[in-house]
């Protein structure tokens, strides 16, 4: 194993920690303000890559297609919010998980019909394809820019929850939500805001990652369930936690994968140890979790703490 190779992984798990804060983030915020379950948010990662996808082929434009995406699946997280959602905030938790559920099935076919049951394929943009010299390694340029507006975002996020006035109320409905509306805070709106924020956040994620991925009908279930587990390691609620948890899924899993197979190799043939090291490697993030369950129940990070 080289010292190329273990960078160039190490990276690969970052870029991936950084897309699934993007989709965990609005998970945990959505749940935590509003209290609500929302298993159709994987569907809002699939909206934005597919708009972004048809956007980019239809104008040429990947930027104007990322700029498309986000704002398809904020727009779809507003209306769902405002039609579905807005009746389940005072039901128990089994009816949300029912009715999200019964979402995820609704936007797949509205999907396959408006945009075909054939996967989609998204250029990476000229500026950004090719590789970077970075001493030891060549690294795709494209999968660099990701971390890189991976973190910008995330600061952007932060500096909207902790230092704006739309985040002290975001905080304040955390915290106590029948007191911030006997202050004259419309309520209603600010759920409807931070829906479509937290959609807008899983359908850049899910943009992004187009240009890497097939994009694909039901491409938004095995993302959604990696960031439950973020959010349950992170803390729920916490945007801090969020991020710590997206970065120990995304290192640990890529690392597992890489490090595994190699490890039993010693040990057995090699086509043994594939097998037996993917399998292992695919079970890391849930004994993380639940490793970090017994020490500490409610996440690292816990909003309310």
């Amino acid at each position: 194993m080289t010292t190329a190779l273990f960078l160039e992984q190490v990276l690969n798990g970052l870029q991936l920690g950084l897309m699934l804060f993007l989709m965990s983030a609005g998970l945990t915020l959505v749940f935590g303000v509003m209290g609500l379950i929302n298993l159709a948010h994987g569907s809002l990662y699939m909206i934005g890559a597919f708009f972004c996808a048809a956007a980019a082929a239809a104008s040429g434009n990947f930027w104007l297609g990322l700029i498309a995406g986000t704002a398809a699946a904020a727009a779809a997280g507003a209306l769902i919010e405002v039609t579905v959602l807005r009746r389940l905030y005072d039901r128990d938790h089994l009816d949300q998980v029912l009715a999200t559920f019964a979402l995820i099935l609704v936007l797949s076919e509205l999907t396959k019909i408006g945009f075909g049951p054939f996967p989609l394929f998204l250029d990476v943009p000229p500026i950004l394809s090719g590789t970077v010299n970075l001493g030891i390694a060549q690294y795709p340029l494209y999968r660099l820019a990701l971390i890189g507006f991976g973190l910008a975002v995330a600061l952007g996020l932060w500096l909207l929850i902790a230092r704006t006035r739309l985040g002290i109320r975001i905080r304040a409905g955390e915290n106590d939500r029948e007191m911030i509306a006997a202050l004259g805070v419309n309520i209603r709106a600010l759920y409807t805001l931070v829906f479509a924020l937290g959609a807008g956040l899983a359908g850049l994620a899910g943009a992004l990652v187009g240009a890497v991925q097939s994009v694909q009908v039901g491409m938004g279930e095995p993302v959604l369930i990696l960031a439950f587990v973020v959010i349950v390691i992170g803390g729920i609620g916490s945007i801090k936690g969020a991020m710590v948890g997206a970065l120990l899924v995304g290192v640990i899993d890529t690392m597992g994968r890489f490090l595994l197979p190699r490890l039993f190799g010693h040990f057995m043939e090699q086509s043994q140890a594939a097998g037996i090291g993917a399998a292992l490697a695919s079970m890391l993030i849930y004994v993380l979790m639940a490793a970090v369950l017994v020490i500490r129940p409610k996440g690292l990070f816990p909003a309310h703490a």
